[in-house]
């Protein structure tokens, strides 16, 4: 009786035993397990985040075959694997201010979050806050003021189409000829954003002879036709930032025009130009919003006329 007893006893004691080493093992697994999946993901995330930042950089890159330094239009497409949000930032610190872009991708049916921007100098983008889409199209043309100041670029979605009511002839023909698939001015699919030129209870209403654009109750102000398109396209916030960064870039391009005038001058072919374009110096440098381009506008013609009959031409 006693042997039958103590053998019971070893069992279970060696029962416990090995229900301990098994206890043992899973919470041993489940830690390591729980330490893979935290790592996977940190690695993912860190790789995400380093993907989302080579993405904005390739963007940048590819918009350089756009600067066209012409007076027409260019316009390409940009397809991502994913469904992708390209974030429009601005400042304008500096003599230049800067172009920031910033991505974020659905991943897992999550949106990646970065705060990695990638910046340029010499780049000035036009849209909304954000856009998102897998398919991107842009669209790019110079802005002059009076001499050639940057080239303007425009992304939008291919989620979003644009149908051009009642628009003059030239922007008509413009379109018609650049041929974005998400830009129309006749047979406009549903949904489209109304963009009227003759009033009406339109999303973006455009006073072409004034120079206005309202757009979700507020009105921003353009001067040619490359402003008009970024403020068709773009929030208040990005075109008025955008603006000050053309008038920034405006105002170091008067300073190198006022060099070469002097130069010039100094040859016996005076230009005329030297007065003016301290006084554009001055209105550009000063500009607060879009309102005053308006009243720019109006040295700038002066500044383009005394130009194209000069003796010698300073651009």
């Amino acid at each position: 009786m006693m042997h039958w007893w103590s053998s019971l006893n070893k069992m279970e004691k060696k029962g416990l035993q090995i229900s301990f080493a098994w206890l043992f093992a899973i919470i041993v697994g489940g830690v390591i397990l729980f330490l893979a999946v935290f790592i996977s993901i940190k690695l993912i995330g860190t790789e995400q985040t380093t993907q989302d930042a080579k993405i904005g950089k390739e963007i940048g890159v590819l918009l350089n075959p756009l600067e066209t330094g012409f007076e027409s239009g260019k316009t390409t497409s940009l397809t991502m694997p994913t469904d992708t949000r390209i974030y429009n930032k601005c400042n304008n610190k500096g003599n230049f201010g800067r172009q920031i872009i910033q991505i974020s991708q659905q991943s897992f049916k999550k949106w990646t979050e970065t705060d990695i921007d990638v910046g340029f100098s010499n780049k000035y983008i036009f849209s909304d806050d954000y856009v998102e889409g897998k398919k991107f199209y842009i669209f790019s043309k110079p802005f002059e003021f009076p001499f050639k100041v940057a080239d303007v670029i425009y992304i939008t979605s291919s989620l979003k189409d644009y149908c051009f009511v009642d628009a003059p002839e030239d922007i008509e023909e413009e379109i018609e000829d650049l041929k974005q698939e998400n830009i129309f001015v006749e047979n406009c699919p549903n949904q489209s954003v109304m963009v009227c030129f003759s009033g009406g209870n339109c999303e973006v209403n455009v006073n072409y002879n004034s120079g206005l654009v309202s757009k979700r109750g507020e009105n921003v102000y353009f001067e040619s036709d490359a402003l008009m398109y970024a403020a068709i396209f773009s929030g208040k916030e990005i075109y008025e930032c955008q603006v000050k960064r053309l008038m920034q870039r405006t105002e170091q391009l008067t300073l190198l025009y006022k060099d070469k005038a002097n130069f010039v001058s100094r040859t016996g072919c005076d230009s005329n130009l030297n007065q003016d374009l301290i006084q554009l110096n001055n209105l550009v440098k000063n500009l607060d919003d879009s309102t005053e381009l308006i009243a720019i506008s109006n040295v700038v013609e002066d500044i383009e006329d005394k130009n194209d009959y000069a003796q010698c031409r300073i651009w």
